[in-house]
C-alpha cells in the first residue's frame, strides 16, 4: 500500500483530532470581526481560499486568501494565518519574516520543529496530521477541518461523512476518463482547484477546476464522451443537463447520494459535506495513477516542501 493510501484513509481520526484541538488554540485563531488573510502555497493555498469564503460566509469577519509569494504587504490585516505542512517553504517562511512584529501571525504546520514555528507569533501544530506522502492529503484536509470547527462547523460530525468516503466504491472508473474538470461554488472553489491538483501532480492527468457558474463561459467546450465534470457544493441550475448534453460524465455529490450521469452509482448514506467528497477525488487521484502505472508516493519533478536557494 502507498503512503498516500493510508494517510487519505487516517482523515476521520484526523479531522476528531482537529475538532479538539480547536478548543484549545482558540486563542491563537482569529476572532469574530477580524479582517484576516491566509496564506499557503500549491495545495495550502487552496484551503486558504476555502476557509477565506467559508469565513466569510459564516459572517465572520472580511477574509481574503492569496499565494505566500503574492502576498500584499502593503495593506493592513489584523491577523494572518499561514498554512504550511512542513513549516519549511521559502515564500511563507520569508513572509512570516517580513511581518514579524508588525502583523499577528499564525502558522498552521505539521512539524513543531520546523522553523515556522520560530517565525510566526503562534503557532498550530499538528504532527497527528503530518504525511510521509510528498502530495498532501490528510493535512490539508485538517488543517481546513481545524479552521472549520473554529468558525462553529459541526466537524466531528462530518468526520462521519469521511468515513463513508474513505470506504465507498469510486463514482467512475478513472481508466475511462481522459480529462476531468471540478467545479466549486464559494468556498468550494477551493475544493475543486485542490482536486485538480490532486489529478495533475499524482497522475499527471489533465485536470481543470473553475467556478461553476463560469464553466458555461468558455470552459464546457472541453466537455465530450469519455471526459469527467466533477462538481462540489451547490449547483446552478441546469448545469447537470448542460454536462449530460455534451456526452461527459458527470458527478455531484448531495443529500441523497453520489450522482454520476451516465453511469449508475450508489454509496449508501452519502458523505453532505463537500470535504468529504473531497476524499473521493482524492482517492480517484490515486487510482488514476496507478491505473496509468505510476507510484502516487513519488510524482516527477516534486518534492515534499519547496525550498528556494
Amino acid at each position: 500500500m502507498a503512503y498516500v493510501d493510508a494517510e487519505i484513509a487516517s482523515q476521520p481520526d484526523c479531522w476528531r483530532e482537529a475538532a479538539e484541538l480547536a478548543g484549545v488554540v482558540h486563542g491563537d485563531l482569529p476572532r469574530p470581526g477580524e479582517r484576516v488573510a491566509v496564506v499557503g502555497c500549491g495545495t495550502s493555498w487552496f484551503m486558504a481560499m476555502a476557509y477565506a469564503a467559508r469565513r466569510e460566509q459564516a459572517g465572520q469577519g472580511e477574509t481574503d486568501a492569496f499565494q505566500a509569494s503574492e502576498f500584499p504587504t502593503g495593506r493592513h490585516y489584523d491577523r494572518l494565518i499561514a498554512i504550511s505542512r512542513s513549516g519549511c517553504t521559502t515564500e511563507v517562511l520569508e513572509l512570516l519574516a517580513a511581518l514579524r512584529g508588525r502583523t499577528p501571525t499564525t502558522v498552521i504546520v505539521g512539524d513543531p520543529a520546523s522553523p515556522a514555528v520560530d517565525l510566526a507569533a503562534a503557532a498550530v501544530t499538528m504532527p497527528f496530521a503530518d504525511e510521509r506522502s510528498v502530495v498532501q492529503t490528510r493535512f490539508a484536509t485538517t488543517a481546513l477541518a481545524l479552521l472549520r470547527a473554529h468558525l462553529g462547523d459541526p466537524v466531528t460530525a462530518l468526520a462521519a461523512d469521511a468515513e463513508v468516503a474513505v470506504r465507498s466504491p469510486l463514482p467512475i472508473d478513472p481508466a475511462t476518463i481522459g480529462q476531468v474538470t471540478f467545479l466549486g461554488r464559494g468556498w468550494t472553489i477551493g475544493l475543486a482547484q485542490e482536486a485538480a491538483l490532486k489529478c495533475r501532480e499524482t497522475a499527471i492527468f489533465w485536470a481543470e477546476a473553475y467556478p461553476a457558474m463560469d464553466y458555461r463561459h468558455g470552459p464546457i467546450s472541453v466537455a465530450a464522451p469519455g471526459r469527467l465534470v466533477w462538481a462540489f457544493g451547490e449547483l446552478p441550475d441546469g448545469l447537470p443537463e448542460d454536462v449530460a448534453a455534451t456526452g461527459a460524465a458527470f458527478v455531484h455529490s448531495r443529500t441523497h447520494g453520489w450522482r454520476t450521469v451516465l453511469g449508475s452509482w450508489s454509496a449508501g448514506r452519502t458523505p453532505v459535506d463537500p470535504m468529504a467528497d473531497l476524499i473521493l477525488a482524492q482517492r480517484f487521484a490515486v487510482a488514476l495513477a496507478t491505473s496509468r502505472g505510476l507510484d502516487p508516493d513519488a510524482p516527477r519533478h516534486l518534492s515534499r516542501a519547496v525550498v528556494l536557494a
